[in-house]
């Protein structure tokens, strides 16, 4: 017959051992994350092209190197122009689907890619699930405000070990590109006030003058808000230069003039093959 001390410590094991266990596993499982509206950066733009050889072409002039690409049957389907170990261009070809070459998308990345998925959930939005995409990062996608082809794709990314532009820290970097830097995206909205209200109070981005809106967080870079009546289906890039960009292009025998539709007076404007706005803000 068992005593009074083994059955009181038979019935201490059957109450406080899954306890214990329970507080173990909570352990083991990691903190969610807090919701915020911080990112880290502009990512990439993605742009669809009539010639895919004669885009890359330009932006090689440019001193950017094609880092890697996609492909599919033989057929390159996707080629990432590397502008610094955070940001590439990713040119698309225009095939039998998708005739209309021009601005895509901005994607923006974050170190903390649920926190802002969870943001954008408290405020309202309907952002898809975090997912690992193709090339091996994290991303999640979400509509935002009209533009002349539909709603906004806005696209977001972290990057991941292992994933192709982690491998790729380090290469691929031009040593005579013209820019080390994206700093700003133009994007064509039907109604840019509306849409301006959407990145202020929906999206947490800070306004500065003439419609740029700068990333939450301790990004440096801003996208602008413009009509698409002005802007249309091109895209609009501005580039960080140093002040010998116009003497570098004259002898690249890159043609190019002063000022910009949405920018300064000093900055330099190139064109792509598809008419593309390549905006070089010079140091001054």
């Amino acid at each position: 017959m068992l005593n009074r001390h083994r059955i009181i410590s038979c019935l201490f094991g059957l109450l406080v051992l899954p306890l214990l266990a329970t507080t173990a596993r909570a352990q083991e499982t990691p903190a969610s994350s807090t919701p915020s509206a911080n990112l880290a950066g502009l990512a990439h733009v993605a742009i669809r092209v009539h010639d895919l050889d004669a885009a890359v072409t330009f932006y090689e002039k440019l001193g950017f190197v094609r880092a890697f690409a996609l492909s599919k049957d033989g057929r390159v389907y996707e080629a990432f122009i590397k502008i610094n170990d955070q940001q590439y261009l990713e040119l698309y070809p225009v095939d039998e689907k998708n005739t209309q070459p021009g601005f895509l998308h901005v994607c923006f990345y974050g170190d903390h890619l649920q926190a802002a998925h969870d943001y954008y959930v408290q405020q309202g939005l309907t952002p898809n699930a975090v997912r690992t995409a193709g090339a091996g990062n994290l991303l999640f996608t979400m509509p935002g405000p009209a533009t002349p082809t539909g709603p906004q794709n806005m696209e977001y990314t972290q990057y991941m070990p292992g994933s192709r532009h982690t491998n790729a820290i380090g290469q691929f970097l031009g040593p005579d590109r013209i820019s080390k830097k994206l700093v700003e995206v133009a994007i064509a909205f039907d109604d840019p006030a509306q849409a301006a209200a959407f990145y202020k109070d929906k999206v947490g981005f800070v306004p500065e003058k003439h419609d740029v809106f700068a990333l939450p967080g301790s990004a440096s870079e801003a996208i602008r808000v413009v009509p698409s009546s002005g802007l249309g289906m091109q895209a609009d890039m501005v580039f960080a230069a140093e002040s010998g960009a116009a003497a570098t292009l004259k002898k690249r025998g890159v043609a190019f003039t002063k000022g910009a539709a949405f920018g300064e007076k000093s900055d330099l404007t190139l064109t792509d093959p598809d008419g593309n706005l390549v905006v070089l803000r010079v140091a001054r």
